[in-house]
């Protein structure tokens, strides 16, 4: 199974790798640095061996790459292996951001029925199943969001289990939640985000958040 360097160092821009597979124009690798579309969260740009990847996904612990037709690596080819710096650390600023939110909602709101996320590089979003009016909680939300945001709090992450590749996100004192996204070192890397009312239809709001760059 390819070793999931983005998980020991999700701040690695560019790794060695060898090819592990070929299959028209999906390969296989034996390490990667590119996170494939899981969670909510958008799968990582970059380019194995310089050919763009046009598609990332993991099946039962494989990670798949699709790349442009006609590309030349074969099984055995060692590779450079790059993301896209600044849609990564966009993408782990604003998983963080919804993680806390649905962390927050979740510990102050009851039982929540949250029944749908998405991480794009511009925003991320939850959707809940909500009786009345969402943005009545943002007075809240955001003043915790900042307070958490500027206490510079660490984050750990970890495997509850590596062989099953269960992983975890921590911050002491407030949560320690499922997750096998990539995560920041300090929730101070956040930095200033907004969030906006989605109204998604009878019983169904959207908190929408975004980067203040």
């Amino acid at each position: 199974m390819v070793e999931k360097v983005f998980w020991s160092n999700p701040y690695l821009r560019e790794i060695e790798a060898k090819v592990t597979g070929v299959e028209g124009n999906v390969v296989t690798l034996d390490r990667t640095i590119i996170y494939p579309f899981s969670g909510g969260q958008e799968s990582d740009g970059g380019t194995i061996g310089g050919y763009p990847v046009l598609k990332a996904e993991i099946i039962e612990g494989e990670i798949f790459y699709t790349l442009e037709k006609g590309h030349a690596l074969k099984k055995g080819d060692q590779v450079s292996v790059k993301i896209d710096w600044d849609r990564r650390y966009k993408l782990m600023r604003l998983h963080f951001a919804v993680e806390i939110v649905l962390e927050l909602v979740n510990q102050n709101y009851g039982d929540v029925e949250k029944i749908g996320a998405h991480i794009s590089e511009h925003k991320g979003r939850l959707d809940f199943a909500w009786n009345g009016n969402i943005s009545e909680t943002f007075g809240f939300l955001q003043a915790e969001l900042d307070r958490i945001v500027d206490a510079d709090l660490k984050i750990l992450s970890d495997f509850d289990d590596a062989d099953k590749e269960i992983r975890y996100w921590q911050i002491e004192s407030f949560a320690k939640v499922p997750c096998c996204g990539t995560h920041l070192k300090s929730t101070a890397e956040i930095g200033k985000v907004t969030l906006k009312r989605n109204n998604r239809g009878k019983q169904k709001e959207r908190i929408e958040i975004t980067l203040v760059e």
